[in-house]
């Protein structure tokens, strides 16, 4: 019952710094096997896999570990040869990490550099680059706003052609002339 207590505290907090520096440990530790690539697994050995993430819960006892493969394909089966040697890998990492406890790894194809390459795409569209240069806009008098009117000061209600209320600063019909604050009443 406290383990859910606990697990519920922590739903949307940001990771810890003892987190982050497990998970770069577990990270760096896994891109070692995968660089040296000595496994049992013909299938995984034939994969070029990098390690982009390793995300650890509060406990240390689940990594869920954001990997991809050399030009982003065969993600699927890589999953599938990960899963299948994730037991082997846990006690890899447990020799090459000193944890008191390995925790159990999970593998997860990372998707945010084909979500990166989707937004470069957006980016360099040719609607996109029309808006951003200013040409299909509808301009109007050379300005952004797409009125109707210049964007000059409208001066119809002031008969000094300056921008100020006179009620406001003082200088109405009901306000003396002196602005010292001494003995200047209004409506006297």
């Amino acid at each position: 019952m406290a383990s859910k207590k606990r697990g519920a505290v922590n739903a949307g907090k940001p990771p810890s710094q003892r987190q982050l520096r497990v998970g770069e440990e577990l990270r760096h530790a896994l891109a070692e096997l995968f660089r040296r690539g000595d496994f049992y697994d013909p299938e995984l050995s034939a994969f070029n896999i990098t390690v982009t993430e390793v995300r650890i819960s509060p406990d240390l006892a689940n990594a869920t570990v954001f990997f991809t493969t050399l030009g982003g394909g065969q993600m699927e089966e890589a999953a599938v040869a990960l899963k299948r040697a994730s037991a082997f890998l846990r006690g890899q990492v447990a020799r090459m990490v000193n944890l008191r406890h390995a925790p159990t790894l999970f593998f997860e194809g990372d998707t945010s550099f084909d979500y990166a390459h989707h937004i470069d795409t957006i980016l360099h569209s040719p609607e996109v680059a029309r808006d951003l240069s200013g040409q299909g806009l509808g301009r109007v008098n050379g300005d952004d706003d797409h009125d109707d009117d210049d964007d000059r000061d409208d001066d119809e209600g002031d008969e000094d052609g300056d921008d100020w209320d006179d009620e406001e600063d003082g200088e109405g019909a009901d306000s003396d002339d002196d602005h010292s604050g001494k003995g200047a009443r209004r409506g006297s």
